[in-house]
């Protein structure tokens, strides 16, 4: 592996990190042993987010993802990642000016009546102003950060050839793939980056959640929009777990973590797309009661075959049935080059489905239990695609903000209760015009070519030309290899034979000897010898 001494210096730093919390599991201390040196008394995991908040924004979207990988981080590591706030010092307002001109050609003082030069949120990435149109429109303009683009490529060029030498070094990189990770994770960081993607995610968000009128998802100003701005209607409002218990007096949080709830589940079974990033700090409560959903740079797609299984998975969780869970969850995943426990992970599977069925309501985290049932796939050998750890984190979230907006919030009776609907409306959405109109252009096909095909088929049974190919014992070999059992008991007995008689013969005195024994017995039994020889070495060189 060829890295620059900055590159090592990274290197040492993420290898550090893990060690220096208690995670010295993730890592090979074989590999490490310096590292495991200097790590040190073990830290808290909220010490872990602010380190890697402090080695900068690739390494704070790192702990983004972990946060979502049940199956690497234990639960208390997963809370703490899931809360980083991403908040970074602000870039000056005359830097994003330049991006923004780079970007739509306009200076900021002729796009905007108004542009507040304090941000209202910084991230690693990029911040968002307050700003307002020429007409009056408030809106939100979110701008990426200068050079922010070429450092984080830089970054995951690194962290592709520290993969590689964990894969091929390490026992945790064999078995949990980091190459793999690491590849899933360029892919999204990259999406992340491009902006006009972002402003096509809230706009289908937008469109699939139209029948929530409690749910607002902004509107993007396209002339304002490009890779690396991203102008949107502004939602203001307050993050759901700071309101006091006054406040949440005046609002009905049981419907509207219900209706939340019912939101994703449909994003998730029905549409296929969904918000993988629902933290309180992306739902706000507006003032007329509403939540607003903002940032869409982290999402999730799942096929209609995938989302079958997502529908048995958690059916089998909201009932408690483990078989059932461990079913879905292998019909999702595919083996790492080696037999599968099924008995184990089926018990595994069982067990963390059973421990969450004897919890209150209020202890019920659906989100934590899906990412447990992943962890459970990766100690048995099976690779889980990446979107059922998406959909954990995202489940983790939403019982977060489903508890803020209700303490009594039940998210096992929320999806048993949603899945009926939500299973109709599947159903429905299947039951398009295309859809239909497929169906029977296939079933024309098949119609029009039945008459042809069954007349071949008459055809070659009337010149008996029908035939059936069965795989079973090749009855050549099995009547060969008994032919051959026989003749080798056969010859066992006449050398046996042999060897007896010879010995009878010897007591018999006559005058022809041969070595100083009595002839003919002589001569038999050395016939014996050498049949005995013969048949030994036809079994050890010729049989198979």
């Amino acid at each position: 592996m060829n890295l620059s001494p900055s590159h090592l210096k990274r290197y040492k730093d993420v290898a550090l990190l893990f060690m220096k919390h208690g995670n010295a599991s993730l890592m090979d201390q074989t590999v490490f042993p310096a590292a495991v040196d200097e790590a040190g008394p073990k830290g808290e995991p909220e010490k872990l987010a602010e380190d890697l908040e402090k080695l900068g924004p690739t390494f704070v979207k790192i702990g983004q993802l972990l946060s979502t990988r049940g199956d690497l981080l234990p639960p208390a590591y997963l809370e703490a990642l899931s809360r980083l706030q991403d908040h970074v010092a602000p870039v000056a307002v005359e830097e994003l000016e330049a991006v923004l001109q780079e970007e739509l050609g306009v200076r900021l003082s002729k796009a905007f009546e108004s542009f507040e030069r304090t941000p209202i949120a910084a991230a690693s990435l990029g911040q968002v102003h307050l700003a307002t149109l020429r007409g009056g429109r408030q809106v939100a303009v979110k701008i990426q950060r200068p050079g922010i683009r070429q450092q984080i490529v830089k970054d995951l060029d690194s962290f592709a050839e520290i993969a590689a030498f964990l894969d091929e070094h390490t026992e945790f990189g064999r078995r949990y793939e980091t190459s793999r990770l690491i590849d899933q994770f360029r892919a999204s960081l990259l999406r992340e980056l491009d902006y006009q993607k972002e402003a096509l995610h809230l706009a289908e968000l937008k469109r699939n959640l139209a029948d929530f009128p409690r749910l607002l998802v902004p509107e993007v100003v396209e002339d304002f929009t490009s890779s690396r701005v991203l102008t949107m209607e502004y939602l203001g409002g307050s993050k759901i777990t700071a309101l006091s218990g006054a406040v949440m007096v005046e609002v009905d949080g049981a419907g509207l973590a219900d209706e939340l709830f019912r939101a994703y589940m449909k994003q998730i079974l029905v549409d296929g797309f969904f918000h993988a990033d629902p933290h309180p700090g992306n739902l706000l409560l507006t003032e007329e009661h509403q939540i607003a959903i903002l940032d869409l740079g982290m999402t999730g797609r799942i096929h209609q075959r995938m989302r079958d299984q997502i529908v048995h998975l958690l059916a089998g969780i909201a009932e408690g049935n483990g078989m059932q869970a461990a079913e879905a969850a292998m019909n999702m995943g595919t083996p790492k080059d080696r037999d599968i426990d099924r008995v184990g992970f089926t018990s595994a599977v069982e067990e963390v489905v059973g421990a969450a069925k004897s919890r209150t309501s209020k202890k019920f985290d659906m989100g934590t239990i899906v990412l447990e049932v992943t962890k459970a796939c990766a100690d048995a050998g099976l690779r889980i695609p990446s979107e059922m750890a998406l959909l954990g984190k995202t489940l983790m979230n939403l019982d977060r903000v489903g508890f803020a907006l209700c303490p009594d919030f039940d998210p096992h009776e929320a999806i048993r209760r949603n899945l009926t609907e939500i299973s109709q409306a599947r159903v429905k959405d299947n039951l398009t015009s295309a859809n239909i109109m497929g169906t029977l252009i296939e079933l024309k096909q098949f119609l029009g070519q039945f008459p042809t095909r069954m007349g071949r088929i008459m055809e070659m049974l009337a010149d008996n030309k029908m035939a059936i190919r069965v795989d079973s014992i090749d009855e050549k070999a099995l009547v060969s290899g008994l032919q051959k059992v026989a003749n080798r008991i056969t010859v066992g007995l006449m050398l046996a034979a042999f060897i007896v008689g010879s010995s009878l013969m010897a007591r018999v005195e006559t005058s022809f000897r041969l070595f100083g024994y009595p002839g003919f017995a002589a001569i038999f039994f050395l016939i014996a010898a050498a049949g005995a020889l013969v048949l030994f070495v036809q079994i050890l060189f010729k049989d198979r």
